[in-house]
């Protein structure tokens, strides 16, 4: 590949998103102890995904769920106007350009698993490109019999003029497991004979043409019981020639099961030439970064921080952010937020780190979201004060410089295709109420064509956006954005969906959403993004502030922002609802536990709720430097204070919550809910549950499935909040 290649399966981040007596967590009361003395061993059994069991409990409370929800008369316009949404033909088929194609994955309602298709670029510029199908994958799953959901393709390319071979991901369901196919981009099928990898938790580079860099889950070998770390993913790494079995792929590298995880890794020069590297995940934030050799030498660490994140190289610097603070040297010292470089030639040919310049810098208000390499440019994204911008970046006779693209203010711009084998960038922008627009950047000059741009999926005339800050239980300034009537009333009566996922350094910017215009916003609602700490809107240190035993700061600034809008006049408890997936599942998790009077409707999805246990559920134990571990003590001690499962107080009232989430989800376990749902239904506390059979941890396969959650999670949230 032409730019860094990482697994993405790592990430605990995806769709959507406590004590035994209620606390206030402004004030300076002390957050109490867990309830332990229930007896948890009866939920267990919930934890075998797919027992017979298990699903029978799973399929009585959907019928339970679903027979209220669907009998609503809202639902079927909710899901009529959801189905609409996301079978909308204008929608900016956003791609990858690959020798003067535009190569992009299209669903709709005829194609509902997805068509990968490909329109020459001069065509892709017009309004109606002419599209050529590269891959069915609905036909494919017909003819394999496989609910097969596309989970992206690695595509590489020898040298200029040669065949583009891709390795195409498949997910039976939905789930992070995968199995991998090499794929002719010039024949449009799958290659005779060609690489392919059973299923597993897995991360794949090419290594040039006739040769891959694999690591996943290689089974009994060399005596070993398994070859996966406790949180399930791959710590051995090997190179798998072309023709031969992948049995005989060579060892590069071996790690430990005690880790979270190795990865392969490429960085590409200038030259072509492909430089074949690991990532040692020690945990989810502090990772080793090796080198091989090409001359098949010992392996030699690179030589950067573990708290740090390499981009790719450019002009011959190898480029990196840094989590932390870093002297790599007496004379230098850099900041944790950083981009900074070093010449990367010097380093292949002594093994020894040269000395590191600095490349941006960003303010206090400012953090790097995202470094793109093009053939020509550096381009850098990065949040300015919850805005995000795109700037073009050169490096000429040793020094670094950068300036703006000439994009629209006030919203989130990022870049939607930028490839160091290609002049081509594509940019895009939005915004709460501005669709989406796709430009195509003039790397010479900065400025900005418009290329596509969607039609409006609600009316946003009638609305306003506002940007506000609440003040934490510790004085921090929390911003947020407050989405809203130009004509509402502040008189508390205002139905207000308030939505946050605060963890792993993931920034939540302004984002167009015909689903919240059309199904919230048009129904009278309100709708608030909290920025809150976890998060990476001000960089590292604005997520490391809530890490493992910190981390009541997370919630602490969710409230302050929740008792905001309520003191402003925008709402009040009875008209407030919340919504979280993934983290920001757990988020609502302790949300209902610790302040359930400040509520009246939580959607809690795809969520972790037992915070004791969450370490040996899947992909759980990858995630304790962020959480804490439940085996040591003083991080255990807290957790049982978080722990939303062990904090359902039966002598407190609690409003009805509503929990989304899959049974195919392997990267968290739907156990962490049906486990809540269960004690809830214990002590008589009212809940509705929603499992979808497919779908992984978006808890939807496919557009379809899309929809119907949409259109039960808002008719719940229509019931709780707008009926009188």
């Amino acid at each position: 590949m032409h730019k860094i290649l990482l697994s993405t399966a790592i990430l605990l981040a995806a769709a959507c998103s406590a004590q035994d007596k209620t606390t206030d967590m402004n004030d300076n009361k002390s957050v109490e102890k867990a309830d332990l003395a229930f007896d948890s061993s009866k939920h267990v059994f919930l934890e075998e995904v797919e027992s017979e069991e298990s699903l029978n409990w799973v399929k009585a409370e959907n019928e339970r769920s679903l027979d209220r929800l669907k009998s609503d008369a809202r639902f079927t316009k909710l899901e009529s106007d959801a189905l609409t949404i996301v079978n909308a033909k204008e929608r900016i088929p956003y791609g990858s350009v690959r020798d003067g194609f535009v190569y992009n994955f299209w669903q709709d309602e005829a194609n509902v698993r997805g068509l990968w298709r490909r329109a020459s670029l001069e065509s892709y510029r017009t309004d109606a490109p002419s599209w050529e199908t590269v891959l069915d994958f609905d036909a494919l799953a017909k003819d394999e019999d496989k609910n097969w959901v596309f989970k992206g393709s690695n595509c590489f390319q020898a040298s200029e003029g040669s065949k583009w071979r891709c390795m195409v991901s498949l997910s039976d369901g939905g789930k992070d497991a995968v199995i991998q196919r090499e794929f002719d981009l010039e024949s449009k099928s799958f290659v005779d004979g060609g690489f392919e990898t059973p299923e597993a938790k897995q991360g794949i580079a090419w290594a040039g043409n006739d040769a891959l860099l694999v690591a996943t889950d290689w089974g009994k070998i060399g005596g070993k019981e398994s070859t996966v770390t406790e949180s399930g993913y791959p710590y051995i790494l090997k190179r798998w020639n072309r023709d031969t079995p992948l049995e005989q792929a060579e060892v590069l590298f071996e790690s430990s099961p005690k880790v979270m995880g190795v990865w392969p890794m490429t960085f590409e020069l200038e030259d072509g030439t492909v430089i074949q590297s690991a990532m040692e995940a020690e945990t989810f934030f502090t990772y080793n970064y090796w080198y091989f050799p090409a001359d098949g030498s010992e392996a030699v660490k690179w030589p950067i921080p573990k708290k740090s994140s390499p981009q790719g190289v450019f002009e011959g610097q190898f480029l990196l952010t840094l989590e932390e603070d870093w002297k790599p040297s007496k004379a230098q010292s850099f900041k944790q937020g950083d981009l900074v470089a070093f010449d990367v030639q010097e380093f292949l040919e002594t093994k020894k780190r040269p000395e590191v310049s600095l490349v941006f810098r960003p303010t206090e208000k400012q953090a790097i979201e995202g470094v793109s390499l093009s053939k020509n440019v550096l381009l850098l994204s990065y949040n300015d004060n919850v805005a995000q911008k795109v700037s073009i970046g050169r490096y000429a006779e040793g020094e670094w410089s950068f300036a703006d693209t000439q994009l629209p203010e006030n919203g989130t711009a990022g870049v939607a295709f930028a490839s160091k084998s290609e002049e081509t960038v594509f940019l895009n922008y939005e915004g709460f109420l501005t669709p989406d627009s796709m430009y195509e950047l003039s790397v010479e000059t900065g400025a900005v064509e418009t290329l596509k741009s969607l039609p409006a999926g609600f009316d946003a005339s009638p609305y306003v956006v506002e940007q506000f800050e609440s003040t934490s239980k510790d004085g921090t300034k929390v911003p947020y954005y407050v989405v809203r009537a130009k004509d509402t009333e502040m008189n508390g009566k205002t139905p207000t969906l308030l939505y946050a996922y605060g963890g792993f350094q993931i920034s939540l910017n302004p984002s167009y959403s015909a689903f919240t215009g059309k199904l919230w916003l048009d129904n009278g609602g309100a709708y608030v993004l909290a920025n809150i700490r976890g998060g990476g809107e001000f960089g590292p240190a604005w997520h490391q502030a809530g890490l493992k035993t910190k981390r009541q700061v997370i919630y602490d600034d969710f409230v302050s922002v929740a008792e905001d809008i309520i003191a402003k006049g925008l709402t009040s408890s009875d008209k407030l609802g919340i919504m979280g997936g993934s983290n920001g599942g757990l988020l609502m998790g302790v949300m209902y536990t610790q302040r359930p009077d400040l509520w009246s409707a939580v959607v809690c999805q795809v969520p972790l709720l037992d915070m004791l246990r969450y370490h040996t559920l899947l992909a759980g134990a990858s995630w304790m430097d962020e959480y804490g571990d439940p085996d040591v003590a003083e991080e255990r001690e807290w957790l049982e204070k978080l722990s939303p499962y062990h904090n359902v107080n039966p002598d407190v009232e609690y409003p009805e919550i509503f929990f989304v989430t899959s049974t195919k989800d392997d990267r968290v376990h739907p156990a962490h809910a049906r486990k809540m749902a269960h004690r809830l239904k214990d002590l008589d506390k009212p809940f509705l549950y929603y499992e979808n059979i497919d779908g992984g941890h978006s808890a939807a396969a496919n557009l379809k499935e899309a929809a119907n959650r949409r259109a039960l999670e808002m008719t719940y949230l229509m019931q709780k909040l707008m009926n009188d």
